[in-house]
């Protein structure tokens, strides 16, 4: 078995991708976003952590975890949301389809790829950068002209709190600092 290394920072703050396996469009769904905001809810209750940003598309999602100080389990709590989804929507994802035997050994759901991107945040620059990019994800993939076009997205909650003026990422595929997306 492979040995990724992944970094372990306690109290850290954490840029993060996880996908639907096949890259299945299911996580906007309405029963889909329900259970996972009860698969988190229900995590954070046992695992605390902060979400800073978040951002849910189609078939995968960006987020952005502070983790409490002294702790930097942050795979415990994508095994419990990861499960805790999977459980709640069982049969009506997988529509039947048959897993293949390595998923079926290792007890796994048809909901999610088996491992997700993560991206320890070095500095307050490089927590922008991804919260940018984190943001404008939805114009990317070509959901939405604007970004505050997309409702699935922590845009409105920062827009509110004063983070991002309502018309960033309005036109052109800018971040704050004026560079294209990308450079």
């Amino acid at each position: 078995m492979p040995n990724y290394r992944r970094a372990f920072i306690p109290g850290g703050t954490y840029f993060f991708t996880v996908v639907t396996h096949g890259r299945a469009p299911i996580l906007i769904d309405e029963p889909v976003r329900h259970a996972l905001r009860d698969a988190i809810e229900g995590t954070r209750q046992s695992h605390p952590f902060r979400i800073d940003a978040w951002v849910l598309l189609p078939d995968h999602l960006h987020c952005i975890w502070t983790l409490p100080d002294g702790d930097s389990d942050y795979a415990s709590r994508w095994a419990v949301i990861k499960r805790r989804v999977s459980k709640a929507m069982g049969e009506r994802l997988t529509n039947g389809t048959h897993l293949s035997d390595s998923r079926h050994a290792r007890r796994e759901s048809g909901v999610w790829q088996r491992r997700y991107w993560e991206h320890m945040v070095r500095d307050e620059a490089d927590l922008q950068r991804c919260m940018d990019y984190l943001h404008w994800n939805p114009v990317k993939h070509g959901h939405v002209a604007r970004v505050a076009d997309w409702p699935h997205s922590t845009f409105h909650r920062l827009v509110v709190r004063g983070v991002y003026p309502i018309d960033w990422g309005g036109g052109g595929a800018e971040n704050q600092d004026g560079k294209t997306f990308g450079e």
